[in-house]
């Protein structure tokens, strides 16, 4: 289980890259981005796909991302406006986390659902049967 889980290594690009996040814009390589709190997480590997939960409290479904690199997958979350943010630091505004899952994975059929602050990402190996 160890080599399907790793933190993802951080990447280094030449030039601009398209994010779907509203943290930072590529024509502006000298915007803000903002500081993150890693949320806590595990992970389960079923015979036909992985699950991992992902623990992001009072996070705005408007506000979640999920950004698909092979073998990466980084996850980006922000609070909604229940929680006051005047009394948290940035990094408390923002959760990201960023693992490196393997290339057995069919990211382009992933599920995701956000409940009560819990954030659960299926994603079926490569070869199994559809989720439904």
């Amino acid at each position: 289980m160890n080599e399907l889980l790793e933190p993802a290594a951080p990447r280094r690009t030449s030039g601009a890259r398209k994010s779907a996040t509203p943290f930072a814009s590529a024509a502006d390589p000298a915007s803000h981005r903002p500081a993150f709190s890693r949320p806590r997480y595990h992970c389960e590997e079923q015979p036909d796909a992985v699950t991992l939960v992902v623990h992001v409290p009072d996070a705005d479904p408007t506000g979640v991302d999920l950004e698909v690199d092979a073998p990466d997958l980084t996850i980006t979350a922000t609070r909604g406006h229940q929680t006051p943010s005047a009394l948290l630091t940035e990094a408390a505004r923002n959760y990201q986390l960023r693992l490196r899952l393997g290339f057995s994975l069919a990211y382009d059929s992933l599920k995701a659902e956000l409940h009560g602050g819990t954030l659960t990402v299926t994603i079926p190996k490569k070869g199994a049967r559809a989720l439904a």
